[in-house]
């Protein structure tokens, strides 16, 4: 090192040892915050981790996603144990399991740790949930879809990422009694099925439905990849005209099986605005702003706000078909 560079690192120390707390204050000055989510890798979650990595850019806080390999509540909680280990000042999570992830959030809340969820509304152990649709909407409308293309009768199943995803057996529970109340000639032919994050899974439980119920109409799928791994099967044994496929879908991952007439409209919202959402809320958490109806949340706009239940909600429910999936994909998604 010459004397130059030598003088700069003198001066560099000395500016930070000014400051409270020197060097460790200067490195220190950022927020961090990581979003823990049901499963790393696939295509649904990439588009979160979009959002979240502008939000950290935008609002100049360190945050980061990470997710388990499996859908796997075990592995979500050695997940957050470790943050908490980390000592990082926000906690965000898409959980899978309310009831095993509620003792380590509450320990995370216990160390000072902030907690926001998403796809969360009943989560313990939260400071704030946030979500970008209205669940019992979210499950009435796919419904609707799936009654029009079955004309209203006939035989259908769904499914759901796990049996312990919160929104998914919300958004199925509000389909089911919207079929009940409205379309008493259609028939749920058996329990819900897990599996709807998982392409394969989704795959194979199609295979042994479509073998199961030879009058099957209808397939009602909640979980990103479910109606994919449901359409590639109807594909297949070359049903598409007999089974109707309806579900909750990325517009780049389901474009060919829209347009071949498999999956007959999707519904989602934005995982990328999910994902700044969640960073967004966070950092106005950490800076002790006051949430409030009506007051906007950035990059999402004018926000519906339950105090007493720490629950946001923004209505921005999304129609995939023919008509709008260019427009979607062009956005991204």
């Amino acid at each position: 090192m010459n004397r130059r560079d030598t003088l700069k690192l003198i001066g560099a120390t000395t500016i930070a040892a000014a400051m409270p707390g020197g060097l460790a204050a200067f490195a220190d000055t950022e927020k961090s915050m990581t979003v823990v989510v049901k499963i790393a890798g696939i295509p649904w979650f990439n588009a979160l981790e979009q959002g979240i990595k502008k939000a950290s850019k935008d609002f100049s806080i360190n945050a980061n996603m990470i997710g388990p390999a499996n859908v796997d509540p075990a592995q979500q909680v050695k997940l957050l144990e470790d943050l908490i280990a980390k000592k990082v000042d926000c906690i965000g999570l898409v959980p899978l399991d309310n009831n095993v992830t509620a003792p380590v959030l509450k320990r995370a809340q216990a160390a000072g740790i902030k907690v926001i969820t998403h796809e969360g509304p009943d989560q313990d152990g939260r400071d704030w949930n946030i979500d970008l649709i209205d669940s019992k909407k979210f499950g009435e409308v796919q419904m609707q879809r799936l009654a029009k293309d079955m004309n209203e009768e006939g035989e259908y199943v769904v499914y759901v990422g796990t049996l312990t995803t919160p929104l998914h057996n919300q958004w199925a529970d509000a389909a089911i009694a919207y079929q009940k109340e409205h379309y008493p000639k259609m028939k749920l032919v058996t329990d819900r099925f897990p599996g709807a994050d998982e392409i394969d899974t989704s795959y194979r439980t199609t295979l042994d439905v479509i073998k199961a119920y030879p009058n099957l109409k209808g397939i009602l799928g909640f979980g990103s990849n479910g109606p994919i791994g449901a359409g590639n099967a109807v594909r297949e044994k070359r049903l598409q005209k007999k089974i109707v496929v309806v579900g909750t879908v990325l517009p780049s991952q389901a474009k060919q099986l829209i347009l071949d007439d498999i999956v007959r409209e999707g519904f989602l919202w934005n995982p990328t605005d999910a994902g700044y959402a969640m960073v967004a809320l966070g950092k106005l958490v950490l800076d002790g702003t006051e949430i409030k109806d009506g007051m906007d949340i950035p990059g999402v706009g004018k926000a519906t706000v339950d105090a007493a239940n720490k629950r946001i909600k923004v209505d921005k429910i999304m129609r995939i078909n023919k008509e709008t999936l260019d427009g979607l994909i062009a956005q991204g998604l």
